[in-house]
């Protein structure tokens, strides 16, 4: 299939249809963003159960004879300072991606960011300066608002540096691109070199 290419000679850019024109894949594309928020939690929480709580060795008061509810420890969970009866505990919340899920993700988010006129391709993308007006004066021509992803096929000094401080906008190689990247972009800026990449890595 071909796409119309922006701020080049040659009007449109020959791409692979087993790439950009899959069908979208749905509950793929939901299992493969979930696995990559859950990779991204931390798992560090921790609470204590009875026994790590410190104290509560000696029993706090005769079996018989106070009146009381009978007790064996201070640390039981239902007195004040107690432990947690299901206490959280440290965990990894990672979940399996295989390489082909992953890559039948990724093309059914290209294909379908395409073919709803989100993604635009340009022949590329340079800013000569590290200013943030500089950059936002370049972004300015292509008319985008909301979030925008721009991916090259390398960031340079020049590039990282004044886009950083914009919190709708996110540039980044092909390499470092993630679905959750993709699927939260209203805007897909992307170079033909980029494009092509992505061509050769998800066929």
């Amino acid at each position: 299939m071909e796409v119309q290419l922006i701020g080049s000679k040659k009007k449109s850019l020959e791409v692979s249809d087993a790439v950009f024109a899959c069908e979208f894949n749905g509950p793929l594309v939901h299992q493969v963003v979930t696995a990559y928020l859950a990779a991204g939690r931390a798992g560090t929480q921790a609470q204590k159960t009875r026994s790590q709580v410190r104290g509560g060795g000696a029993k706090p008061f005769a079996q018989k004879g106070s009146g009381r509810a009978r007790a064996g420890t201070i640390r039981s969970p239902l007195w004040r300072k107690g432990g947690v009866i299901f206490a959280a505990q440290p965990r990894s919340y990672e979940q399996k991606v295989n390489k082909k899920m992953y890559r039948g993700a990724m093309r059914s988010i290209l294909s379908e960011q395409l073919r709803l006129g989100r993604m635009t391709v340009v022949d590329s993308f340079e800013v000569t300066s590290n200013k943030t007006k500089d950059f936002l004066k370049k972004l300015a021509t292509f008319k985008m608002s909301d979030k925008v992803l721009l991916i090259t096929n390398e960031v340079n000094e020049n590039l990282y540096l004044s886009s950083r401080n914009l919190p709708l906008v996110n540039v980044c190689d092909v390499a470092a691109v993630s679905p959750v990247a993709l699927v939260n972009a209203e805007n897909v800026l992307i170079t033909a070199a980029a494009l092509e990449q992505f061509g050769e890595l998800l066929k």
